[in-house]
């Protein structure tokens, strides 16, 4: 059985509130620049894989009809 991951640790610099708030929109467009040049093979990979056991797999109720409540 796999083990969950690990959280990732690091040290929590000390930052002015601006410092903090330039890191965060730094690292949001990092992000942003990293999902719009990597899309075509992070959508494949995604889409190759299926399911994630980690994913709950959504509710299928037996009967259509009945109330899935």
């Amino acid at each position: 059985m796999n083990e969950p991951d690990r959280p990732l640790w690091l040290a929590k610099p000390q930052l002015s509130d601006e410092a903090a708030a330039q890191m965060l929109n730094f690292l949001q467009e990092l992000l942003i620049g990293f999902e719009n040049a990597f899309y075509d093979q992070l959508h494949r990979h995604y889409a190759n894989r299926g399911p994630s056991p980690r994913t709950p797999r959504p509710y299928e109720p037996s009967d259509p009809d009945a109330d899935p409540f």
